[in-house]
């Protein structure tokens, strides 16, 4: 189950499974299985989120089955950031240490730039990688749909490609042909960078084109008179697990970071009758590299067009604010902020017995519905709470319709839902929820407040 390490000392470090190399451009590559964690923060204020993060990071590392050997989280001068992010003696400090516990790769919590990885690995003769390529390669290994492929694919192109530089140092420039005296040529990295934005360009194309016949889909689900709400919120926060336990379906879940990259749409009935399109989207993580943000946005739109969200948080995480905040900054990059939103505290079953964490949690989260999806405990609160979002745009009539007017019966079945019905001599009684724009159309049916209602058989 080892991973790949597609680069060595002289290019650049990638792991992929071995049958999902999407963006090779090294030798055959060494097999990675002994890992150091390193986490690098420049303010004492920020020890705490950071040592949160580089745990994060070994969720991350250990996703990708890849041993974590041990942990370190180092504070440096801001001074020394831009050519080692460390200073040189901490730097060979960290990579000895690294040799001593025989690790084949060092992976930081931190942003590398090409040149600090390059100065890395050019120092220590060993494989350095950060957390957005780790998070990369999860996707990688995630991606399901064409269209994710696709994405992750697009966002590791674009990850890779100021990687390049020194790769081919050991060829010169393109000589010419013949005796005839020419010039210098094309260098071999000009050429490499020229097909790798080739590709990228191809990429996108084919990708625009996934995109196109997925909005033509989504506008002919819009066109029915169905509202959609999304799921979003923090990796392993419990998404599709909700999605399963409101919706009876069978959506993957697995108790690991992005379990799954692709949305997942279920339809739903509400208590009141009321259908709704229920989506479930890839949950978001700290120091998501924005690269792969602008690639999954076409999948993130689905947050964009929803009527409203249900934001999932972990109520047991020790950074379940930090988690939040994450959440909605990205839901602010893509337009989606001010949606309006149903706050869906999950795993509390883990959690009922500290009432200051409850406490807490109301004080900082005021009117989130509190939901084990573990239990069942909250769902049908949750399910209520969904219904209340939605009484603008339905309404629930009684009506006495006549078998003449079995047009408007009609008109129900295809644009609203009925509840129930029966006859009651020449005439037709039905309990039904429509599309607020539509009730007009039914205004002279409606029975009188006191007339008996139709029951459901």
């Amino acid at each position: 189950a080892a991973m790949l390490a597609i680069r060595r000392s002289d290019g650049y470090t990638g792991f992929f499974p071995k049958k999902s190399r999407m963006f090779e451009v090294r030798e055959k590559p060494n097999m990675v299985q002994r890992a150091l964690l390193v986490g690098v923060y420049f303010d004492k204020a920020e020890e705490a989120e950071s040592q949160s993060l580089l745990e994060e990071l070994h969720e991350l590392v250990s996703t990708l089955n890849i041993g974590v050997v041990e942990t370190l989280l180092i504070r440096v001068r801001e001074g020394n950031k831009p050519g080692f992010l460390t200073g040189k003696g901490k730097m060979a400090e960290v990579i000895a240490h690294a040799k001593e516990m025989e690790c084949d790769c060092i992976v930081f919590d931190n942003a590398l730039t090409p040149s600090q990885q390059r100065n890395w690995e050019k120092a220590g003769n060993i494989a350095v990688i950060d957390r957005q390529e780790v998070i990369l390669d999860i996707f990688s290994m995630r991606a399901r749909t064409k269209e994710a492929r696709l994405q992750v694919q697009l966002a590791r192109m674009k990850y890779s490609l100021p990687r390049l530089a020194r790769m081919w140092g050991h060829l010169d420039r393109q000589g010419g042909s013949g005796g005839a005296a020419r010039g210098e040529g094309e260098k071999q990295i000009e050429v490499d960078r020229r097909l790798a934005r080739q590709r990228i360009d191809r990429v996108k194309a084919e990708l625009a084109e996934v995109v196109r016949q997925r909005d033509t889909q989504r506008k002919e689900r819009v066109r029915l008179p169905v509202p959609h709400a999304a799921i979003v919120g923090y990796t392993n926060a419990g998404k599709s697990s909700l999605l399963n336990t409101i919706c009876g379906s069978d959506a993957y879940v697995e108790d690991k970071v992005f379990a799954t990259l692709d949305t997942t749409t279920r339809r739903v009935d509400l208590p009141n009758g009321q259908e709704l399109l229920l989506t479930d989207t890839v949950g978001f993580v700290r120091r998501l590299p924005h690269g792969l943000v602008e690639s999954f946005k076409a999948t993130l739109e689905e947050a964009v067009i929803a009527d409203f969200l249900i934001h999932v948080i972990d109520g047991s995480a020790p950074d379940v604010y930090e988690h939040y905040q994450t959440t909605m900054d990205v839901l602010k990059e893509l337009g989606a902020d001010e949606k309006r939103v149903i706050v869906a505290v999950n795993k509390t079953d883990l959690i009922e017995n500290d009432p200051t964490r409850m406490h807490e949690l109301e004080i900082h989260l005021p009117g989130a519905v509190f939901i084990s999806v573990k239990t069942g405990q909250g769902i049908e609160k949750l399910l209520h709470r969904m219904t209340e979002m939605l009484f603008d745009r339905i309404r629930r009539l009684d009506l006495r319709v006549p078998q003449a007017r079995m047009d408007l019966v009609t008109l129900i079945h295809r644009e609203g839902k009925i509840l129930s019905q029966e006859y009651d001599g020449n005439d037709i009684l039905v309990r039904a929820t429509v599309p607020a724009p539509l009730a007009a159309r039914f205004e002279d049916f409606i029975m009188p407040a006191g007339s008996p209602k139709p029951v459901a058989k």
